[in-house]
């Protein structure tokens, strides 16, 4: 009986991980349109999809994709520190070369993008929205994308098809060659974030990654840009 009732949870579990994929991808592709107002509700129906698909299937907690309370242990995981600490440096190199390339216009294209979510003349409430969006993001697209989908299909294509998706999800109006140096920049990012998180099993991991990675490219962009 038990069997059976866990037969069942899976297979719901399977088919509500595979529609809310969908959605995201479906509200995601909108930014096509750099105009749409929608593809942003893809972080949101990733989170709701999450728990949902966590309570169907009854997952434990130690094998839960969100566990605040093994941090510790799940950053000492051999080589996630080391991961961590690369999108720092990859948002570095992103904005040198990008201004260096587009003569100073690809700081000022990210921050356009991004200052309609972020506070940049309000520090406190900056650090907020940081920390808020980072943890949404990476609960949907590493959480429920990334980790409720290799359940189903290979990691290699859930890496690179929830990549593709968040890195889409960037996409802003402006010149086609900043456009796509942008969301190519995102995109690595995304594969950085997934491979901690394979290595963690903890998108709260993910997400101080995620944190430290933005907060590094702020510093910059104030200070030298």
């Amino acid at each position: 009986m038990k069997n059976q009732q866990a037969m069942e949870n899976n297979k719901k579990s399977v088919a509500l991980t595979m529609i809310g994929v969908a959605i995201m991808i479906l509200l995601t592709g909108t930014k096509v349109a750099p105009s749409s107002n929608i593809a942003g509700y893809s972080v949101f129906v990733g989170i709701a999809a999450f728990f949902i698909v966590e309570a169907v299937s009854k997952t434990p907690n130690t094998e839960s994709g969100l566990r605040l309370n093994t941090i510790v242990e799940d950053i000492k995981k051999p080589g996630v520190f080391a991961w961590v600490l690369l999108p720092g440096v990859s948002g570095i190199v992103s904005l040198v070369v990008g201004n260096l390339i587009f003569s100073g216009a690809f700081v000022a294209h990210v921050m356009g993008r991004t200052s309609s979510i972020l506070s940049f003349d309000k520090t406190a409430l900056l650090i907020g929205q940081v920390i808020i969006a980072a943890f949404g993001e990476e609960i949907a697209y590493r959480g429920f994308f990334l980790g409720k989908g290799m359940k189903i299909f290979p990691f290699g294509i859930c890496v690179v098809v929830s990549s593709l998706t968040f890195a889409a999800g960037h996409i802003a109006a402006g010149n086609i060659g900043l456009v796509v140096y942008d969301v190519a920049s995102v995109f690595i990012d995304s594969l950085i974030f997934s491979v901690i998180y394979h290595k963690s099993g903890n998108c709260v991991i993910s997400t101080l990654s995620h944190i430290f990675g933005n907060a590094i490219s702020l510093v910059v962009v104030f200070l030298f840009f």
